[in-house]
C-alpha cells in the first residue's frame, strides 16, 4: 500500500501551520525554556493545536506523537500500528534567530518505517513531500513543483551537511577524513535531509541526540527520492524507540 493519497492534505495542513507560525514569527514573541532545557514559543504550540485535529480528520483512530504533547506529558500508546510524528517548528533554535532555516515537520509511520512526509519551510515558501513507492518532490517559493531524487556522491567533492546550531566538530572531522576533499555546508533543522533528497547534498552525518519527530518528515522524504537514514552500523534507522530518542546517524543515497 502506498500512501501518496495523503500528500496533498499533509501539505494544505503544513501551509495552515506555516501560516500561524510566520504570524507569530514577524511579531515580538516571548521565549520560554522547557524541562529539557531546549526553547519552545507560542509558536510551537499553536502550530501543533492546529495540526493535530486536522490529522485525525484524514486519518481518524490513528495516534500522534508530537514534541509539545509529549513535553507535557501526554503521549498516546501507539502499539504495533500506524502512527503520526510531528514536529511543529524543527529548528526552535533558528526561528529564534530569525534566519529562516526552521521547519514544519509531519510524517506517517507504518510498520517502523517513515511512509510520507512534508517538510515545509515557512519563512522560505519552500515545500519538500515525499511517499515510499511514490517518489518526492519539492515546491520552490514561487510555486512550481518538480520531482527530486538523491546523487550519487562524486569520487571527491562531496557535500557534507552539518547543523548550524549542533555540532560535533571532533566527530564529525574524523568522519570526513575519509573522504576525499570534502565541502562542508551548514543547514538547519530538517533541510539537511531534504538538501541530500533533492541531490544538491550528498551526506548529512548527525552525531548527537535527536528526537524521532525531528527526523521522521525528512526521512519520508529521503526514502521517496532513494535515499536512506543509516545508523553508523549501517542499520535502517528505527523508530518507536524508548522515548523516541535516536542514535548518531547518517544521511546518503541508498547504496543497495
Amino acid at each position: 500500500m502506498t500512501f501518496d493519497f495523503l500528500l496533498p492534505g499533509l501539505e494544505a495542513l503544513a501551509r495552515q501551520a506555516g501560516a500561524v507560525i510566520l504570524d507569530i514569527y514577524h511579531s515580538d514573541f516571548a521565549v520560554e525554556t522547557k524541562s529539557d532545557d531546549s526553547p519552545v514559543t507560542e509558536a510551537d504550540r499553536r502550530a501543533e493545536a492546529l495540526i493535530l485535529p486536522g490529522l485525525a480528520a484524514l486519518l481518524p483512530g490513528v495516534p500522534a506523537i508530537a514534541e509539545e504533547e509529549v513535553a507535557a506529558g501526554r503521549i498516546p500508546d501507539i502499539g504495533d500500528g500506524r502512527f503520526w510524528l510531528i514536529d511543529p517548528v524543527d529548528g526552535t533554535k533558528e526561528f529564534i534567530k530569525r534566519n529562516g532555516e526552521f521547519t514544519v515537520n509531519i510524517a506517517l509511520i507504518a510498520d517502523g518505517i517513515p511512509v510520507a512526509g512534508v517538510v515545509l519551510a515557512p519563512a522560505q515558501g519552500k515545500m519538500w513531500s515525499g511517499a515510499l513507492g511514490h517518489g518526492a518532490s519539492m515546491v520552490d517559493a514561487d510555486g512550481s513543483r518538480r520531482t527530486i531524487s538523491c546523487r550519487r556522491p562524486p569520487a571527491s567533492g562531496a557535500v557534507v551537511l552539518t547543523s548550524r546550531s549542533h555540532r560535533n566538530p571532533d566527530s564529525l572531522d574524523r568522519w570526513m577524513a575519509a573522504l576525499d576533499r570534502p565541502v562542508l555546508d551548514f543547514a538547519g533543522s530538517s533541510l539537511k535531509l531534504c538538501k541530500v533528497a533533492e541531490g544538491v547534498a550528498d551526506y548529512y552525518p548527525r552525531f548527537g541526540p535527536t528526537s524521532e519527530w525531528d527526523v521522521a518528515a525528512g526521512h519520508a522524504v529521503l526514502l521517496a527520492a532513494g535515499g536512506e537514514l543509516v545508523t553508523f552500523d549501517d542499520a535502517p534507522l528505527a523508530y518507536s524507540k524508548p522515548r523516541f530518542l535516536n542514535s548518531d546517524f547518517l544521511a546518503r543515497a541508498k547504496t543497495g
